[in-house]
C-alpha cells in the first residue's frame, strides 16, 4: 500500500514538485509537466511523451539528453489534459516540429490528439505515434487496439536518439513507428496496487496465483495461473513473445534489446534471477541480446508484477538503442556489447593434481558424502532458516543450501577429471565459500579446505588420519571465526565431534567411529538451546534465542550424521 502522503487529492502535484526539486540537473518545470533543463538546438525535432502519474520513471524520469524533450504529467493513472500536452509541446518546440508518443489508452489518445490539432492550427508541425506493445491486450490482427506498457521505453529511446541525431520530423516519426512495429511485451501480476488514501488495492489476485497479461493499471489480462518459479516465469515470457514475431523476422540469428521490467514491488534481485533464465532461453533460440535493461522502467505504484519486452533491432534501430542517454530515471553510456556469461560449472583452478588410485577411491567416497550433505541440507533448509530467524536474520538455511549444492556440483566436476581426495575437498570448500557467502559459508570453506589439505592426494586415509584432519579443521575454525565453546555457534558441536572422533578412531574403524561421534554431535547441538549467544548477529537478541538451538550447530549435526550414513553404506573399514 502507499503509506507516505498528505492530502491524497494533491498527491500528484506534491510528487511532481518533489521530483523537480530532486532532478533539477536534468529537468525544469513548465505548465503541464517538465522539459529538459537545456533546450535542444534550433531547428531540431522535439519528442514529447506523457501519461498518468504513478508509473515512474515513466514518464518524467525519461526526460533528458538522448531521451524525451518533455513529458506531460497527468494525475494518478489519468491522462494529462490536452492543455497540459499542448503547454509542454510548446515549451519544447524548436522549429523542427513535435513528435507526440505515448501509450495507447483512450484518455491519452483523446487528449494528445486534441493537443496535436491545436499545435497544427498554430503552424507547428506535429506527428503522433502511439505505443502498442502489449500482446495480451488485443489479437495480433488488431494491433492498433493494443495498449502500451514497458515497450514505451524502446519507442521513446529510438525516436529521441533520432531527434538528437538531427533527423527531421518525418524521419523521427518513421523511426518511432518502426520501433513500435518491432516491439512486443508481455506482463504478469501477483498483487494489485493501492493508490494514496485508498483502503483497498485496485484489484486482487488469489494467494498463490498470478494474473497473466495484466495491464499496468490492473486492466484484465488473459487469465490466471499458479504462482510459478522464476525459471517457469522466464519460459512463459519467452515463449509468449517468440510466439508472435514481427513480420519478416525470425528469432534465429536476430538481435534484440531486452527489457525485464518490475512493476513496483518485485525486487531487483528477483528480476535478476528471472533474467538469468531469460538470457539463456533466448540464446538457445539463437537470439543475440543487445544492451539489456533489468529494473523498474514502467511501474504501477506498489503493484507486484513484471513484464518482458523484446525490441527486435535492425542496424538503424540498434544504433539508436545504443546511443547515450542521461535522464533522471534512465542513463546509458557508450560501451561495447557484452557477451552472455558462460553457464558452465565453476572450475576454480585450472589444473587437477595427479592422485594415486587409493586417493581416487577415497575421493569417490567423499563425493558421495558431499552429495548426501547437499541432500540433507536441502531437506532441512526451511527449518534451519526458521531456527536462525528466532534471534538472527533467518538466512542460514538459504546460505547452507547454496553452499552445499555448489560444493556438490564442484566436487562432481573435479572428480570426473580425476581429482584425488584432498583436491576434491579443497575445491568443494572453495565452491561452498564462494556461493554461500556470509559467516557459515566462510567457515565451511575453511573446514573442507583444511581437511583436504591435511588428507592430500596420495593415500586412502586411515581412521586416525581422518580424525586428525577433522581436528585440524576444528582448530582452524576457532582461529578464523574467534568463537569458543559456550558462544552458541557451530563450534559447540564441531569441537566435541572432533574430540569424540579422535578418541573413537584410536580403537576402531572409521565408519563406527564417525557414527559414534555423530551421535555425540546431535547431543551437543540440542544442548545449544540452553546457551545464550555471545558473538555474531544473534548476540543483541540473546534472550530470544534461549530454548532454541543454534542453527549452525544443528546444520553441522545434520551433516556429520549424513556422512555417517554414507560411511556405513560403504562399509568403510579404514
Amino acid at each position: 500500500m502507499t503509506r507516505l502522503f498528505n492530502d491524497p487529492t494533491v498527491f500528484a502535484d506534491e510528487m511532481i514538485e518533489g521530483f523537480v526539486a530532486a532532478s533539477s540537473r536534468w529537468v525544469r518545470p513548465v505548465s503541464g509537466g517538465v522539459v529538459r533543463r537545456s533546450p535542444a538546438p534550433e531547428g531540431s525535432v522535439a519528442v514529447v511523451i506523457g501519461g498518468g502519474s504513478g508509473h515512474y520513471p515513466a514518464f518524467a524520469g525519461l526526460v533528458g539528453d538522448g531521451l524525451a524533450h518533455g513529458a506531460a504529467m497527468g494525475n494518478l493513472f489519468a491522462s494529462p489534459s490536452a492543455q497540459q500536452v499542448h503547454a509542454v509541446a510548446a515549451a519544447t518546440e524548436r522549429g523542427g516540429g513535435v513528435l507526440l508518443t505515448y501509450g495507447n489508452y483512450a484518455g491519452d489518445v483523446l487528449n494528445f490528439d486534441q493537443a496535436q490539432e491545436r499545435l497544427r492550427a498554430e503552424g507547428i508541425a506535429c506527428e503522433t505515434v502511439t505505443v502498442t506493445d502489449d500482446i495480451s491486450s488485443a489479437p495480433a490482427g488488431d494491433r492498433a487496439r493494443r495498449r502500451g506498457i514497458a515497450g514505451d521505453l524502446a519507442v521513446f529511446k529510438a525516436a529521441s536518439a533520432a531527434a538528437d541525431a538531427g533527423y527531421d520530423l518525418a524521419g523521427v516519426a518513421r523511426v518511432a513507428r518502426a520501433a513500435n512495429e518491432r516491439t512486443r511485451s508481455f506482463g504478469v501480476a501477483f498483487s494489485g496496487c493501492t493508490l494514496p488514501g485508498a483502503d483497498e488495492p485496485l484489484f486482487t489476485v488469489p494467494e498463490g496465483r498470478m494474473a497473466i497479461g495484466l495491464g499496468i493499471h490492473g486492466e484484465p489480462g488473459i487469465g490466471e495461473a499458479d504462482l510459478p518459479s522464476a525459471d517457469e516465469l522466464a519460459l512463459l515470457f519467452v515463449d509468449a513473445l517468440l510466439g508472435e514475431m514481427p513480420d519478416g523476422i525470425a528469432a534465429e540469428g536476430s538481435r534484440a534489446a531486452v527489457i525485464l521490467n518490475g512493476l513496483g514491488s518485485v525486487k531487483y534481485e528477483e528480476l535478476f534471477v528471472v533474467y538469468r533464465r531469460v538470457a539463456l532461453l533466448l540464446a538457445e533460440r539463437g537470439v543475440t541480446i543487445v544492451e539489456p535493461e533489468v529494473g523498474e522502467l514502467c511501474t504501477s505504484f506498489d503493484m507486484a508484477g513484471a513484464s518482458l519486452t523484446l525490441f527486435w533491432l535492425d542496424d538503424e534501430l540498434e544504433r539508436l538503442w545504443r546511443a547515450p542517454a542521461d535522464a533522471p530515471g534512465y542513463s546509458k553510456r557508450h560501451h561495447d556489447i557484452v557477451g552472455l556469461a558462460d553457464d558452465a560449472p565453476a572450475d576454480l583452478e585450472a589444473g587437477i593434481p595427479l592422485a594415486t588410485p587409493a586417493s581416487l577411491e577415497a575421493a569417490a567416497t567423499a563425493g558421495r558424502a558431499i552429495e548426501a550433505i547437499a541432500a540433507v541440507i536441502e531437506e532441512h533448509a526451511e527449518e534451519l532458516g526458521r531456527i536462525d530467524a528466532v534471534a538472527g536474520d533467518g538466512d542460514h538455511g538459504i546460505g547452507m543450501r547454496r553452499g552445499a549444492s555448489s560444493a556438490n556440483r564442484e566436487a562432481a566436476a573435479v572428480l570426473a577429471r580425476g581429482a584425488g581426495l584432498g583436491t576434491a575437498l579443497e575445491r568443494a570448500g572453495d565452491a561452498w565459500a564462494a556461493r554461500a557467502g556470509g559467516t557459515s559459508g566462510a567457515l565451511w570453506g575453511v573446514i573442507l579446505r583444511t581437511a583436504g589439505s591435511a588428507l592430500g592426494d596420495a593415500d586412502r586415509p586411515t581412521a586416525g588420519a581422518v580424525a586428525a584432519a577433522v581436528t585440524a579443521a576444528s582448530d582452524a575454525v576457532r582461529a578464523f571465526g574467534k568463537a569458543e565453546l559456550g558462544d552458541k555457534t557451530m563450534v559447540d558441536v564441531l569441537v566435541p565431534f572432533a574430540e569424540s572422533l579422535a578418541a573413537r578412531a584410536a580403537d576402531g574403524p572409521l565408519a563406527a567411529a564417525w557414527a559414534g561421534a555423530a551421535a555425540d554431535a546431535r547431543v551437543a547441538a540440542a544442548a545449544t538451546a540452553d546457551l545464550l549467544p555471545r558473538i555474531g548477529r544473534a548476540r543483541p537478541h540473546a534472550e530470544k534465542s534461549l530454548g532454541t538451538p543454534d542453527a549452525g550447530a544443528v546444520s553441522l549435526a545434520l551433516i556429520v550424521t549424513a556422512v555417517a550414513e554414507v560411511l556405513d553404506q560403504e562399509g568403510s573399514g579404514a
